[in-house]
């Protein structure tokens, strides 16, 4: 085999492998290719789930703002139960002192 011989069967040989290369390239994505009713129906789950995300966000910011509500009005409960209480500790105080000056008056 001379040198012309030898160039041309690796030329030869490496076309082929091009063309070997291609035809499973071609191959591939022939089997692996999206449709356009698959695409349709992908368009749609996107918006989809877009649209829960955003539901998702509004009831997250929903629940937010009604625990920061109820914290709230838990804690303004809890000051006037505290106020109450303490109003009810004077009125029972105030009642001892009445009930032992009424003592002294009736004894002395």
């Amino acid at each position: 085999m001379n040198r012309t011989e030898l160039i041309i069967a690796t030329a030869v040989v490496l076309f082929i492998a091009f063309l070997l290369g291609w035809f499973a390239h071609w191959l591939i994505h022939r089997f692996v290719r999206v449709g356009q009713g698959e695409m349709s129906d992908l368009d749609t789950m996107a918006q989809q789930l877009h649209e829960a995300e955003e539901e998702r966000d509004q009831a997250i910011h929903y629940y937010q703002q009604r625990e920061s509500e109820l914290t709230n009005q838990a804690n303004q409960t809890d000051a006037e139960l505290r106020a109450a209480m303490e109003g009810l500790r004077e009125a029972r105080q105030e009642a001892e002192e009445l009930r032992a000056y009424i003592e002294r008056q009736n004894a002395g």
